[in-house]
C-alpha cells in the first residue's frame, strides 16, 4: 500500500477522513478552509520554489526541500492541528532516512501567526510510524467506514457534510 503523508495527517486528524479520502471520496476541493490554506501556502513565500527543491520519493511529496541543509519546509494556515502537522513532516523525515538521507530535519511553519516549530525524527518516532502505517493500512483496507467521532474541529471540516447529512436540526 503507498502511504501518503495526506493519510498520515488524517490518521491523525479522524481516522473516518482517512477512510474516506483512501477510497475515493475526495472533498477538499468543497472548501474554503482548504482553499485558504492552499493560498496561504502558495502566496507566503513566493521566492520560494526557485530557492527549495520539490522532492517526490515513492507517494510522497515534499514541496519544499532544502538540500544544502536537508531540511524539510512545510506550511500551513493553523497550528490548530498542529500534531498532525508534526506527524506529518515526522513521515517526511522518516521516509528520507529511508532512502539515506540522514539527520534530516523540519520547520513546520504557520505564516499567519509568525509560528515556526522544529521537527526531529528521533529514534523512537520510528517504531511509532511503523505502527501509524499499519494501522492505516488496517483502515484504508476496511469494508467498514469507521464512525463520526463527533467533535467541535468537525465543523471546519470538509467533509462536515458528508458526515453529518442524515442529522436532525
Amino acid at each position: 500500500m503507498n502511504i501518503t503523508a495526506t493519510y498520515i495527517n488524517y490518521y491523525h486528524l479522524c481516522h473516518r477522513k482517512l477512510w474516506l479520502h483512501a477510497n475515493g471520496i475526495i472533498m477538499e476541493h468543497t472548501s474554503d478552509v482548504v482553499l485558504e490554506g492552499k493560498l496561504i501556502g502558495e502566496t507566503t513565500y513566493p521566492f520560494r520554489p526557485e530557492k527549495y527543491t520539490e522532492l517526490q520519493i515513492g507517494s510522497i511529496k515534499i514541496d519544499f526541500y532544502d538540500a544544502k541543509e536537508k531540511v524539510v519546509h512545510e506550511i500551513k494556515k493553523s497550528s490548530k492541528m498542529e500534531h498532525a502537522h508534526i506527524a506529518q513532516v515526522k513521515y517526511y523525515l522518516f521516509i528520507l532516512q529511508k532512502h539515506g538521507i540522514e539527520g534530516a530535519t523540519g520547520i513546520l511553519e504557520y505564516p499567519k501567526q509568525r509560528h515556526t516549530e522544529k521537527v526531529v525524527l528521533e529514534p523512537k518516532d520510528i517504531e511509532e510510524i511503523a505502527a501509524w502505517e499499519e494501522d492505516i493500512s488496517s483502515i484504508v483496507q476496511s469494508t467498514q467506514c469507521p464512525p463520526v467521532i463527533r467533535l467541535k474541529r468537525c465543523q471546519q471540516c470538509s467533509y462536515y457534510d458528508f458526515c453529518y447529512s442524515d442529522e436532525q436540526i
